[in-house]
């Protein structure tokens, strides 16, 4: 009976085998990894998306909360809507409340306004001031704005008793970009000066109405005041 022929295997052929069963392997390992990492940033991403999603939807949420708590405030502020009727310390204190609430979710700069105007409604002038010069230092960029607050501010430091403090923000009113409130500016400023016995000071706030402001509804006053001062 014939012998069985071996094929007699080349050390060579074993060789090449066994590196293409480790290439195999190798190629293997790397797709496990690659899986691995796949599924690792793609959870990454998922979060990443939920997290900016999640943080959308509260600012979302947080604004219309805000809006919400707005819209009371400037009910109470303007007395209306209300179940029952409100004395005005009552009204104003509730207000400054509402818009105090609403700014810490919203900073609006206007809020600062109708809080400062609340608080000088319940002749709390210590807090419309700090709000109103809160407004002035974080808040200068709102060029439209601007001048109401300086406005309110020495509206506010004329009312408490201030009269230095109240020129100072009259003159930073004046120094502004744009002819909002230029005038008023002037004609307070003058009637404060006149009342401190400074009638030279005052003189030329009063001209420079009648000269620069012709339109002005302080026309008539500030040339009543020039014509006097000519008449000695």
């Amino acid at each position: 009976m014939p012998r069985a022929i071996k094929k007699k295997v080349k050390h060579k052929d074993v060789a090449v085998e066994t590196e293409v069963q480790d290439r195999i392997s190798d190629i293997k390992e790397l797709m496990r990894r690659k899986q691995r990492a796949v599924v690792m940033y793609g959870s990454a991403a998922a979060l990443g998306i939920a997290l900016v999603s999640g943080g959308v939807f509260y600012k979302y949420a947080s604004d219309d909360k805000a809006r919400q708590i707005e819209y009371e405030a400037y009910k109470v502020y303007h007395n209306e809507f209300q179940k029952s009727p409100l004395s005005k310390q009552e009204q104003f204190k509730k207000a400054a409340d509402l818009f105090n609430q609403a700014y810490s979710k919203s900073k609006s700069p206007r809020l600062l306004l109708y809080i400062a105007g609340s608080y000088a409604e319940v002749e709390n002038y210590p807090e419309a001031i700090k709000t109103l010069e809160l407004f002035i230092k974080d808040h200068s960029s709102e060029k439209n704005l601007l001048p109401l607050a300086y406005r309110q501010l020495a509206s506010v430091r004329l009312r408490a008793g201030n009269r230095a403090d109240a020129l100072k923000a009259f003159d930073s009113l004046y120094a502004l970009q744009g002819d909002m409130f230029k005038d008023l500016a002037l004609m307070e400023s003058a009637r404060i000066l006149e009342a401190d016995g400074k009638k030279d000071e005052a003189a030329g706030k009063y001209k420079e109405i009648t000269e620069k402001f012709k339109d002005s509804p302080f026309y008539n006053e500030a040339k009543s005041k020039v014509d006097e001062k000519k008449a000695g």
